[in-house]
């Protein structure tokens, strides 16, 4: 009787966003961010262990970091260096040397309401406006300490 009770309770889920009059809709995870302390080896691994599609560097200085995407079918992987001393990347590299999982990034189709919408529940973001991000589209970040630990990024889809 147990082993039946379990087996209807892990296999039927039940889902919802339990907020009401929500003015915007999360979408698909856009991608999972990596922060690496060398790129090329990064890149490589990827590429040439994997065989994933690994695009080119790119510079993107008003983050500070140089960015490749790694696709990955249903979803990306994006390798973040540091770029100059004032990166973000840089002080999460003295704290975690060899890397690690940076933050994960989650489209939404109204990015001013989510926003709006997510500070009237007390949910802190790192900048005090949306900047445009990696994909020429805009983010926030979300504090992580009011995501379980997690960096949030919230990207426009």
């Amino acid at each position: 009787m147990a082993a039946s009770m379990l087996k209807v309770a892990v296999g039927s889920r039940a889902y919802s966003s339990g907020i009401r009059d929500v003015l915007w809709k999360l979408g698909r995870l856009n991608h999972v961010a990596i922060a690496v302390p060398e790129m090329e080896k990064a890149r490589s691994f990827y590429r040439d262990v994997l065989g994933a599609q690994v695009s080119e560097p790119v510079a993107l200085a008003e983050h500070g970091v140089l960015t490749v995407f790694v696709e990955l079918g249903n979803t990306k992987l994006e390798l973040l260096e540091p770029l100059g001393p004032e990166s973000p990347i840089r002080g999460f590299l003295q704290k975690h040397r060899d890397g690690g999982m940076h933050h994960i990034c989650i489209e939404v189709d109204h990015l001013p309401d989510a926003i709006q919408q997510l500070r009237q529940r007390q949910i802190r973001t790192l900048s005090p406006e949306a900047r445009i991000g990696a994909h020429g589209k805009p983010v926030i970040f979300l504090h992580p300490k009011d995501c379980g630990g997690v960096l949030v990024e919230l990207e426009e889809a």
